[in-house]
């Protein structure tokens, strides 16, 4: 059995706190959201829609990215679920907002990491809350995608 001991676990331990509480502007979450998406309801999703299936959802880069091939749906999925997880994140922000699925854009760096770039009504929202970066992490397979979201930025805290 693995054991830690409490100290290893407690905040007030860590030097680096008294770094951030002197500081007047440090970066911290602004927000965080978290979603999971059944690959069967995906596909559903885009057998139902006529002319071209991914066109409601997904931009033309995140369309082109993916061939046509078995992980075509698990793709598609677990770029669904990081939009969800990205307005989640944002969710306080946009419960008045009339925006679209295209607004957030999945990309994927050379690196092989997820990177997240905003649009429009996204974009302006995501600014307004000050987020500077976005870390986020997708898996997927045959049956489900979750991806988590984290917008980070400039948070204030008083001395």
């Amino acid at each position: 059995m693995l054991s830690m001991k409490a100290k290893y676990l407690d905040v007030n331990d860590d030097p680096s706190q008294d770094l951030l509480s002197s500081r007047s502007d440090y970066p911290g979450v602004i927000g965080h959201g978290i979603d999971i998406v059944e690959t069967k309801g995906v596909q559903k999703l885009i057998a139902q829609l006529s002319e071209s299936p991914e066109m409601g959802c997904f931009t033309a880069n995140e369309r082109n990215v993916c061939e046509l091939d078995a992980k075509r749906i698990e793709y598609f999925a677990g770029r669904l679920a990081a939009k969800q997880a990205v307005f989640k994140a944002l969710n306080k922000a946009l419960l008045n907002e009339n925006a679209s699925w295209l607004d957030i854009e999945i990309k994927r760096l050379s690196t092989g990491e997820p990177s997240v770039v905003l649009h429009d009504n996204f974009l302006k929202i995501a600014m307004d809350l000050g987020v500077t970066k976005w870390l986020l992490s997708i898996s997927h397979e045959s049956s489900y995608a979750a991806a988590s979201a984290i917008a980070l930025g400039r948070c204030s805290q008083k001395s």
